[in-house]
């Protein structure tokens, strides 16, 4: 179990925020999207396992979706910290495969499947929300949560594409590749900023 780190360096001041992605909903792997599922047993394990005893948040931001919210909500409760949704850090949508399986969808159309992860930009499944306006969305979200001065440390609850346009935002790397990199359920990288370097990913 791990949790993605992001270390950033602003104004002489280290300012650090985790993000963690939810674990396993009720109803195992698919393409939820933002069909709000809670979280599993299983999920609930994870997340709590991913944060042990770590008590050194200031603050924990989050996605509206249950599978996100409701640890939030406990932790902040335990930790006494504040729990603030972030209505612009829900998963992106996925239209008509929607709460499908991948081995269903590349049953009825393997090439379809098979063109997303390679153009996802121009290959979205039908009735998606625009990749473009998620990525907006995100950054928007993003640029103003990680800008913050007045606190030192921020855990950040959303979903593994979320997590990947950030990844994707820090990086300036394109689109096309967002799907090029698999965020488990409490999946840990740590990137860093400083005033003397790009923005280096620590695996």
């Amino acid at each position: 179990m791990d949790f993605i780190r992001i270390s950033i360096i602003t104004a002489g001041m280290l300012k650090q925020i985790d993000l963690l992605r939810h674990g396993e909903p009720v109803g195992g792997r698919m393409y939820r999207g933002q069909t709000d599922h809670p979280l599993s047993d299983r999920g609930w394990r994870e997340m709590r396992e991913a944060v042990a005893e770590r008590n050194d948040w200031d603050m924990i931001v989050h996605s509206p979706l249950c599978r996100c919210a409701d640890f939030a909500d406990e932790l902040a409760t335990r930790l006494n910290i504040v729990a603030n949704v972030d209505d612009r850090l829900k998963e992106i949508g996925f239209g008509r495969w929607e709460n499908r399986t991948g081995d269903d969808i590349r049953q009825q159309d393997a090439e379809a499947f098979r063109n997303f992860y390679h153009d996802p930009v121009n290959h979205q499944p039908e009735g998606a929300e625009c990749l473009r306006s998620f990525y907006g969305r995100i950054s928007e979200a993003w640029e103003e949560i990680s800008a913050r001065h007045d606190i030192e440390r921020i855990l950040l609850i959303a979903h593994s594409g979320v997590i990947r346009a950030i990844i994707a935002n820090v990086l300036r790397a394109p689109l096309q590749a967002i799907y090029r990199m698999q965020i488990a359920s409490a999946g840990m990288v740590a990137v860093k900023f400083s005033d003397e370097r790009p923005p280096t990913i620590q695996l």
